[in-house]
């Protein structure tokens, strides 16, 4: 199209090919009607998302989409494979030359420099042999090398990443799923040092090398150097303190250099490189703006996309009229590594005055959650999360607000439960990336977007890194539920099945690990999906625990269970663990109450009997769990899962055998239902109780399944929950023999745990099955759907296959690894001590 063919407006010159150009590009054409766009990108390809950059490892045919331009928009004029070769802001002109060496001059009103970046090499010898991971074309180098040196090698290729920030570590985890062996070098000795504090970089080095990548850290390297003639294939990546690391292939990921050779000598620059913007992103020279990493704010270039964008959109209004200006620096970051959950928003090291750091570690399980709020304990100033980063698109909206209640409550993982609902304001920014509040969320819901796919649609929220996607569905979902709209089932924005659609594929396909239900149950199904979620995940690790009855921390399954079934124990508000040994029916003797007795003291642990009829040990460190169950697993005792969502105990009286009013054994009934059904995984804790007679001394009325004695045998009662919607059960069957009582026991408890969603306790679960105790009367009495022996048949295999989980532990070395102490406290001092006030987390199991 000929200039003449144009339609009117300024002329606006674009040049880069990145996401800061593309979201100037849909604004400009979203907010005016009369302009002139030229777009103009060296690279073969229109702008697309380098966020997502690691997608193309996994999926060398994924063109990383921002969204396609409109070419056919007469206001947009793309100019793909051109670079631009030198501006005049005097005259309003810029020179460009295609692929093929023809050069043109091309006219502006307005000129947007969004040049981005280049990837930083080490200053050292032999580093031009290294490969730079910073566009579509770097990945396919990188792929196509991987597979170069697995064939001329004839073994695994070792690749070293130098540098551990959030490049790093994705290029890291890139260079693993091509198959090669990865050792990530840092000079800092954690990695993403600037975004995490030590106690969360140490927590990710933890889990880094769990994963089976290698850590050099602490030092720089000096020199890449070819190897010794007799193997020339190899290089030696040496160090300052005389190290040296054999490698096939190293990357460099040290940093970004901003593209600012084009204003060299016209425009003024920060100190660091890149071209200097005031706060409505304009250089040094008039008509002639800046945005992305290429812009110099304050004397900083930041390789983030949300304040890529937040420029982008400054600029937009700033050419339409407006009077936007530029904030600062958005500096929250979320890692992009499959089975790696890590984020950082806002002031994470504390360094406004008189901030309080509240703080949850899990070094064993590889969760460390911190909060930082203001000198009252009201409003949040930032937080750091590794291993569960479940709280952060929940709380990143909230971001220099007042908080809805105690900071300690919005950690996740030391509640153990399903994160708060919070109802945010509809100025809350939800989407960083797209700018998008929780209002426009609500108003899209209003106006016709009943689900997720159809909100990003419509509002762009979540359609670049989408780390908000889960606080935008809870946004959605509330305003579907004020609206009386129906709300999918879907268990998670990562599976379209609820809990009990899940449970039925993964047993019907026999699925034994995360990744191949990922790939087989995704929505979309998609490799990229294995990181998973704080949803999907403990849900797909019960289910797998249920049908498989294998250790649960094992094959790649610890990293999705739940923080206190990662330890075996229960997490404390003081950062000890409680330790609960099984005692079925209460029943102990003599000698094993001396066991406790010797612990307790040995230990300096508190003690107390439950309301459950056991006696619970208060106050263990991580790395004494081990002694501590080797002592009682020694005395026959065994592991009361007091942490898993699994069957807690049965409750009993004294029955027929002491009591002068009991007419049946129920101590003998209620060990025999605890050794049955201990271990067995369910939607949520379970707690049973027997009774031998109508006085009910074990409150058997108010438990899952409550067993009743009478003359004529047992009445069974089910549905029955406390906490804090107490419930009773209801009866299901009366005057039953014992051979029935557990025929009909293993029908309940296995229909329950097949059908039940998320987290649902018993009694929720039959106030919503359709016919309520009817229903389950039917199909556990009756046997209506015919499946009654399919599910005796689930408990008769798991009792083959439990083992008690203490045990397992103990007896294999690799197994005992994952409870050393602390990566600051290798020698088992103690907990970690931070320097710094602390706020103490309230609550308990």
């Amino acid at each position: 199209m000929s200039s003449d063919e144009r339609p009117g407006g300024p002329r606006i010159a674009v040049v880069g090919g990145g996401p800061a150009a593309h979201r100037l590009v849909e604004a400009l054409l979203a907010r005016r009607e009369e302009v002139r766009i030229s777009l103009f990108t060296e690279e073969p390809r229109a702008p697309y998302d380098r966020v997502a950059l690691s997608r193309r490892f996994t999926d060398p045919q994924d063109a990383l989409s921002l969204g396609p331009l409109p070419a056919e928009d007469a206001r947009l004029e793309l100019h793909i494979g051109r670079r631009v070769t030198g501006i005049d802001p005097a005259a309003r002109a810029l020179a460009a030359v295609d692929g093929a060496g023809a050069c043109s001059t091309h006219a502006w009103d307005e000129l947007v420099l969004a040049t981005g970046s280049e990837a930083a090499r080490p200053d050292i010898p032999g580093a031009q042999d290294m490969v730079v991971y910073r566009s579509i074309d770097d990945v396919d180098r990188l792929r196509d090398q991987v597979a170069e040196l697995t064939a001329t090698l004839g073994r695994t290729p070792r690749a070293a990443v130098i540098g551990g920030g959030l490049l790093g570590l994705e290029a890291a985890g890139g260079l693993r799923v091509l198959g090669a062996d990865v050792t990530v070098v840092h000079s800092r000795p954690w990695v993403m040092n600037a975004q995490l504090d030590e106690f969360g970089g140490r927590t990710l080095n933890r889990l880094l090398d769990g994963q089976g990548y290698s850590l050099q850290l602490g030092e720089r390297p000096t020199a890449l150097d070819q190897r010794r003639e007799q193997r020339p294939a190899g290089r030696l990546l040496r160090f300052g303190s005389g190290a040296e690391l054999e490698v096939d292939l190293v990357v460099a990921a040290t940093g970004i250099t901003p593209r600012d050779e084009l204003g060299a000598g016209i425009l003024e620059q920060g100190p660091r490189g890149g071209f200097a913007i005031d706060d409505t992103c304009a250089t040094s020279a008039p008509h002639v703006w800046a945005i992305g990493e290429v812009a110099s704010f304050r004397g900083e270039c930041m390789g983030l996309v949300a304040p890529a964008n937040t420029m982008a959109e400054v600029v937009a209004d700033r050419l339409c009229g407006g009077s936007g200006t530029f904030p600062g620096f958005d500096t929250a970051a979320k890692l992009k590594l499959s089975g790696l959950d890590v984020a950082s928003f806002g002031d994470g090291f504390a360094r406004t005055p008189g901030a309080l750091e509240v703080v949850y570690a899990d070094p064993t399980g590889g969760v460390y959650q911190k909060l930082v709020v203001s000198e009252d304990a009201r409003t949040l100033l930032g937080g750091i999360f590794v291993g569960d980063a479940t709280p952060y698109p929940s709380l990143r909206p909230l971001l220099g607000r007042e908080l809805p209640g105690e900071a300690g409550a919005f950690l996740s993982a030391a509640g153990g439960g399903a994160p708060l609902d919070l109802d945010l304001p509809d100025d809350a920014q939800i989407c960083s990336c797209r700018d998008v509040s929780a209002g426009a969320l609500r108003r899209a819901v209003c106006e016709g977007c009943p689900d997720l796919g159809a909100l990003k649609a419509c509002t762009g929220v979540g359609t670049q890194c989408g780390s908000c996607l889960p606080a935008a569905q809870k946004v959605m979902e509330q305003q579907m539920t004020e609206l009386g709209m129906e709300v999918s089932t879907a268990l998670c924005e990562h599976f379209a099945l609820s809990r009990s659609e899940m449970f039925e594929a993964v047993r019907g396909t026999r699925l034994t690990t995360f990744s191949q239900i990922v790939a087989r149950f995704g929505t979309p199904a998609d490799p990229r999906l294995n990181l998973g979620c704080d949803i999907c995940k403990p849900v797909v690790a019960s289910v797998l625990a249920t049908l498989h009855g294998e250790y649960i921390l094992e094959a790649g399954r610890g990293g999705l269970q739940d923080t206190n079934d990662r330890a075996l124990a229960n997490l404390q508000k003081d950062g000890t663990y409680s330790v609960v040994p099984r005692i079925p029916a209460g029943e102990i003797t003599p000698a094993k109450l001396a066991v406790i007795a010797e612990v307790a003291q040995e230990y300096g642990l508190y003690t107390k009997i439950t309301g459950a009829q056991r006696i619970d040990l208060f106050g263990a460190r991580l790395e004494q769990l081990p002694a501590i169950w080797a002592r009682l697993v020694a005395a026959g005792f065994e592991s009361g899962q007091a942490y898993g969502k699994a069957l807690r105990n049965v409750k009993s009286c004294v029955g027929s055998t002491w009591c002068r009013y009991g007419v049946q054994d129920s101590v003998a009934m209620a060990i025999s239902l605890e050794e049955r059904y201990r271990g067995l995984r369910s939607p949520h804790k379970m707690k049973f109780g027997v009774s031998g007679c109508a006085r009910e001394c074990a409150e058997a009325r108010g438990k899952d399944v409550g067993v009743i004695a009478t003359p004529e045998g047992w009445n069974l009662y089910v549905g029955g929950n406390g906490g804090a919607t107490p419930a009773h059960a209801q009866l299901l069957a009366k005057d039953l023999d014992d051979e029935t009582l557990l025929r009909y026991i293993d029908r309940y408890v296995v229909y329950y745990i097949r059908t039940a969603e998320r987290l649902q306790r018993t009694a929720r679960w039959m106030e919503e099955l359709p016919g309520g105790i009817d229903h389950v009367h039917e199909v556990v009495v009756r046997d209506s759907l015919g499946i009654g022996r399919d599910l005796e048949e689930v408990v008769a295999a798991h009792q083959l296959t439990y083992r008690d989980e203490w045990a397992a532990t103990l007896e294999d070395p690799e197994r005992l690894r994952r409870f050393r102490g602390f990566v600051n406290a290798p020698d088992g001092d103690g907990p970690p001590v931070v320097a710094g006030p602390r706020i103490p987390l309230r609550g308990g199991l």
